[in-house]
């Protein structure tokens, strides 16, 4: 998963263009021919963000529900935005490390 344009996957040019030119793009993995992405459901939707502290984020990614999301399973990721600008959209694992909290936008499995 990476940011970039419209036009290509560049995190330099991500920060530059105007918003609604900013995507992410994400690159699907293949294993034995299957594909390693099975999954993904959206958590957040525009009219009911799910925002979620450091404190929260630690309960998902241990196996404990918080609010309406249900625990991380095995090998299940959750993207979070948050608000600082170096790193802008992580995994929720990531944001704990880095000590950030945000919107929980998806999980992939």
């Amino acid at each position: 998963m990476t940011r970039g344009t419209v036009a290509e996957a560049s995190p330099t040019k991500f920060s530059s263009v105007p918003e609604a030119d900013r995507r992410i793009w994400v690159d699907l993995k293949y294993r034995d021919d299957l594909p390693v992405l099975n999954s993904l459901s959206l958590i957040s939707k525009p009219s009911k963000k799910i925002h979620m502290d450091m404190s929260e984020l630690r309960l998902i990614c241990s196996g404990r529900r918080t609010k309406t999301v249900s625990p991380l399973g095995m090998g299940e990721i959750a993207v979070v935005q948050t608000k600082h600008k170096e790193n802008e959209w992580v995994e929720a694992r990531e944001a704990l490390q880095l000590k950030l909290g945000g919107t929980v936008v998806c999980r992939a499995a």
